[in-house]
This record gives C-alpha cells, structure tokens and sequence, in this order.
C-alpha cells in the first residue's frame, strides 16, 4: 500500500512536494524517477518483498516502461508464471513487476488479468503515453487535474494542490450533491477541476490528448442455474468466500482483522481462522452507550473462534480528531462511521501493519436498512396520498428524537422522510438529507440558481447503465457503482493510510462480486430479511444467534455529541464560518441547531454536514494545505 504523484513535464522539486503530502501512505521509502515529459514519485509502505528490489518507481530491464503503483495484486503469483512461461525475467518477489511485464506482454490490455485493488500509472517511453489506471470497484483512490495541457495525478488531493497552477476553488455543485449524499459523486470533487478517476476506468494521454474510459463494469445477468441445488450455489459461495480471503492474508509483515461483531467481519474472522492456526488478532469498538455498541456480540466471536482480541473503548470526540480526519479526507466527508474507524486503525497500527475488514457485505448481498425500506414502501404507497401526507407525515414528525441509534421512533421518522422524496431515487432516497424544502430555507436563492436541483440524476444515469433484470439487483448495482466507491471505500483508505495501515476488503474482489451479482435478486433479500444467501453459507461457521442477527453498524452517537460535548464547538464553527455564511441562510442554521438541541427533530445529518464543509474550508481554501490541526482553535483539547 502506497502514495502514487506525478504529471507530464520534469519538475524534480515538485514532485517531491507532492510525495511528501504522502508521507503517511508510506513512510518505508520514497521514490522518483524525473526526465522529459515525465515526472513520477512514489511513498512506499512495504508488505510484499521488503527488500530493495520492491523499490518504485520500477523499470523495465532496458526502462522504457515505468510504473509507480499503490495496491496489491492478489493473484500477482499465477500472472508472474505465466509471464515466465513467455519468457520474461523478474528482478523481485514483488507484484508491482509483474504490471511492468504485463504491459510489455498485453499491452493496455493487461489490467484485465489482475486480481486485486490497485491505483498505478505506467509511463511508456517510447510511445510517449502515460497510462492511470484505477481498479475495477475503487478500492484505491486516484484524481487527477487537467488543465491548459498540463496533467497532474495523486493519490490524494493535497499533493495535487502543491502544484501553484491549481487553484482552489470550491466547486459549488459538488456543494450541493454532498449536502444530499454526504459525499461527492465521481467523477468531480469538492474542488473546481480536480476530479476522481471513476472505479473501473482507465485514463490514456498521448500526443497532448487525454481519454477517460471505462474497461469494466458489474453485469448483473442472470447464472444459468438450472440443475443446480440451492445448497450446491451457497456451496459455491463458501468455496469462493474462503479462496478469496485466503487469497488476501498473503503479507510479509504482520496481519489482523477489524470484529464489529456484525456478520460481514465475523464471517471474516471465521475464515481465516480456517487458514491462520496460531495467534489471530482482533481489533474492535466500543462505545458507552449500548446502542451504539456491538461489544458484547463481537466478544461472542472472538470466544468462539479463539482471537487475540484488543477492544479500543471511544468516549470522548474532540475538535482536533473532527479537523483531524477531514484533513485526510481532503474534501467534507460526513460517514458517522469514520472517527470510529480512525481510532481503531491507530490502535490496530500498533500490532499490525494490514488489517482485513468486512466492507462490501452490504453492497453485494443486499444488508442495509435502505433496501428493506424500498421493499416496505411497496405497500406504504398504496395508502391514498391524502391519508399519507394529511396525517401519517405530520404525525410521525411530531414526535420527538430518541437518543438511540435506532428504535421504532427514530424509524418511522426516517422512513417516512425517505418515502416523500421522488421515487426515481430508488433505494437511494432512504440514504438521502436534503430534500427540496429544506434546501430553499437553506441556502442562498443565488446559491440555488447556480447549480442543478435535479436531486437524483446520478442514481437515474448509473440505473441506466445496469443490466439487472429484478429491482433488488438494480438497486444493489447502484450501491456498488455509485454509493460504496466515493462513500465507504474512500473513508476506508483514507482512514487507515493515515496510520500507514493498510486495509484489504475479500468481499469486494471482484470475481466474487460478479459470481453473486448474476443469482437472482429475492435469494439475497427475501421480503425484508437481509443477507439471506450470505447467512445460508456461513451455517456451521459462526454461532447462530450472530449469522442471524440485524445490521447495527460502529457509527459515532453524533446526534447526540452534538447535544452535548460538541456543542459549543457546532454553535461556534456554524456562526463564524465564512463558507457557511455565503451559502446559507444564517438564521435557519440556527433554527436546525435549536430544533436539535430541543430533540424536536434530529438535524444530526445537516448539521454535521455543514460542520464538516466549514472545517474542510478552513483548512483547504482560506489557508491552503499546511499542519494537521492549525485551525484547531481550543488545542485538541475535549469540547
């Protein structure tokens, strides 16, 4: 796992500016190869051949190709014999040669034999192309600007930003898009014309010119599994389970897994435990407040499967870890989840060097709370509009905000919320925050002007593009190409590269993900019962009560943070923030701050949101990029 730069002219003092930003994603070694028309760095975080023959950038034997690469190709190993066979000869043990000799032999065509989660660029030198290439469902981040003929990649926003030709600029659609999703949607970033290289796409400049394409994407075409038992499919999804997390526990350094208890990272723990027979180590959350907290549930699984289990308890957020994460993240980022996860990589770093973890679960077998409300709203829309909107809608928004995580309360209210948005938002309305009303009080009028309200445009085009044939399958399509990448996957390596830690994800190779895509959609969620093919194939692995127990998730309590020790710090950053103040109505931030305050309505989503833009603008565009916590006004210190 590591930190890729570079860009099409030779500047040996700006590369290593930019690489430099990266320090965290690898602070084992640096790198750079620097000539006419090219400039390449790298950060290396060595887990695979620590010698000095895994170095980057890596040649060729005559170096004509070069490439710089942040990943890990799983099934570097069968490809490196292939190549052999032809005749290619290998200076390490590493993966990265094995894309050097894979170009030489296939061409741009070689991405297609590689198995793994990966971000590289290859320059051609006699060619004079430069090839950025991202892999297939975005497990690794890669953005790039290009502009006035000058184009400029990273792995991570702030290197970027040390070129002085890149201006920053807020993008004000992105603005409006994460408001409503609480991320921003590929292909743009919260910057003005720096953008994401979308999952599944590859970037080719030659002769001046620069074309983005796609050279894969998830078919969701039904298997022919006619003759074939019910048990002999969920057969074959333990077979492929267990090869694909067999597949990732290859390291050279020590190795763990994230326990939440849930099923996704149990089911890991279980099989690797199949292939691990001494010391396992597990790393796990935990908060004061049980509803919140899977502790007791992840303790059950550690007993069970016999763990080296270490527990990090979260009881206090302070302003410095809120700045903190948001500088990492380099754009707003409001998943409750990702404070969590930053801990918890820091306490796993201090064992292990890689961590697997359970990400993917819900996105490919159908495991949030979204899908069984889509599944609900099928019989909710039948009610007569006036008897919905006359008195369902005002009743259950009358009622005040519980302070649990969830509860039939806290609910009915999101339920109800998700329902009135358009239904051409599918699954997607139920994880969507900013509906029409509450944007026209919101923001400016001139703000609004500006940009495009058309609230579900993404989820509408990604539909269009997916060929499933059964709507629990569309939807889960659209999870996996659209929400998971810039949303689940981006806090992840974000959250654990910080920490020089690096995160694999066995559900989301991607030939697993293609085997379940193509089984029919009701064997994954049945009426409103989730996970129902992953759950069959985990019988005899895990203990009964865990196979079958709902989704919770190791989300922060910030609804009720905000009530408490964050308060002030909300109240101050929301009124003092200039980016708050030339886009929003001023006044209204304060009614939603009271209303929440009050419990009359839980405005946890907005009010985080717009916290985590004021930060973001503090650190990225009033000063620029600069020391973690500069704009930390109370020292670190509990709020």
């Amino acid at each position: 796992m590591c930190g890729i730069a570079g860009f099409n002219w030779k500047d040996a003092e700006l590369i290593t500016a930019m690489t430099g930003q990266m320090a965290h994603r690898g602070p084992d070694q640096h790198g750079a190869h620097v000539s006419d028309h090219i400039s390449l760095g790298h950060r290396r975080l060595s887990i695979i051949d620590l010698s000095e023959q895994g170095r980057q950038p890596m040649t060729n034997e005559d170096g004509h190709v070069i490439v710089v690469f942040n990943g890990e190709i799983y099934n570097f190993q069968d490809v490196r014999e292939e190549l052999v066979r032809k005749g290619h000869h290998f200076e390490s043990r590493s993966d990265t040669e094995v894309i050097v000799h894979a170009y030489e032999e296939y061409g741009l065509d070689c991405v297609h034999r590689l198995r793994g989660m990966f971000a590289f660029a290859l320059w051609d030198m006699r060619k004079k192309r430069l090839w950025l290439v991202r892999d297939r469902i975005g497990i690794k981040p890669l953005y790039y600007y290009r502009r006035n003929g000058k184009l400029i990649f990273a792995s991570e926003i702030k290197a970027i930003l040390q070129c002085p030709d890149v201006s920053r600029e807020v993008n004000e659609q992105a603005l409006y898009d994460y408001m409503g999703f609480e991320f921003t949607p590929a292909p743009e970033t919260m910057f003005n014309h720096i953008f994401k290289l979308p999952a599944g796409h590859q970037l080719v400049w030659e002769n001046g010119q620069a074309e983005v394409s796609a050279y894969w994407d998830l078919s969701y075409q039904p298997r022919n599994v006619s003759g074939r038992t019910r048990a002999e499919i969920v057969e074959e999804i333990r077979a492929e389970l267990d090869a694909c997390v067999k597949s990732h526990l290859i390291s050279d350094v020590p190795l763990g897994v994230f326990l939440s208890g849930g099923l996704d990272s149990s089911a890991l723990v279980a099989l690797m435990r199949r292939h691990i027979s001494g010391p396992l180590r597990t790393f796990t959350i935990g908060y004061p407040d049980k509803t919140f907290s899977e502790l007791d549930h992840a303790k059950v699984v550690s007993d069970h499967l016999g763990t080296e289990h270490h527990v990090l308890m979260i009881e206090d957020i302070t302003a410095e870890d809120i700045e903190k994460s948001l500088w990492h993240f380099d754009e707003p980022m409001t998943d409750l989840s990702s404070i969590p996860l930053m801990k918890i990589c820091g306490k796993a770093r201090e064992d292990v060097t890689v961590c697997l973890s359970g990400e993917g679960g819900d996105e490919v077998f159908a495991g949030y709370d979204r899908f069984r409300a889509s599944r609900l709203n099928r019989y909710y829309a039948w009610m007569p509009a006036f008897l919905r909107r006359g008195l369902i809608v005002p009743l259950i928004r009358r009622l005040p905000d519980q302070a649990q995580k969830k509860g039939p309360i806290n609910l009915l209210k999101r339920f109800v919320d998700g329902a009135e948005l358009p239904p051409d938002g599918e699954h997607m309305r139920w994880q969507y925050f900013l509906n029409n009303d509450l944007a026209g009080r919101l923001f400016h009028p001139d703000y609004l002007q500006r940009v495009n309200r058309d609230t579900f445009r993404f989820v509408r085009e990604y539909a269009k593009r997916c060929d499933a044939e059964d709507p629990i399958n569309r939807e889960l399509y659209i999870d996996t190409r659209f929400m998971m990448t810039d949303s689940v996957l981006m806090k992840v390596d974000r959250m654990s590269m910080m920490h020089s830690l690096e995160v694999r994800v066995p559900l989301l190779d991607h030939k697993f993900v293609e085997l379940v895509a193509g089984l029919p959609g009701h064997w994954k969620l049945k009426g409103t019962e989730t996970k129902m093919l992953f759950r069959e194939a985990l019988e005899g692995y895990l203990p009964r009560d865990i196979i079958h127990r709902g989704k919770q998730g190791y989300s922060l309590p910030v609804k009720n943070l905000l009530r408490r020790q964050l308060k002030p710090y909300m109240i101050e950053l929301l009124n003092e923030s200039p980016l708050i103040r030339d886009y929003a109505d001023q006044e209204y931030v304060n009614v939603l701050i009271d209303e929440h305050l009050a419990f009359k309505h839980n405005h946890n989503h907005v009010l985080w949101g717009l916290m985590n833009l004021a930060i973001w603008h503090n650190e990225f565009i009033r000063s620029g990029p600069g020391p973690v916590g500069r704009t930390a006004t109370r020292g670190g210190q509990p709020v």
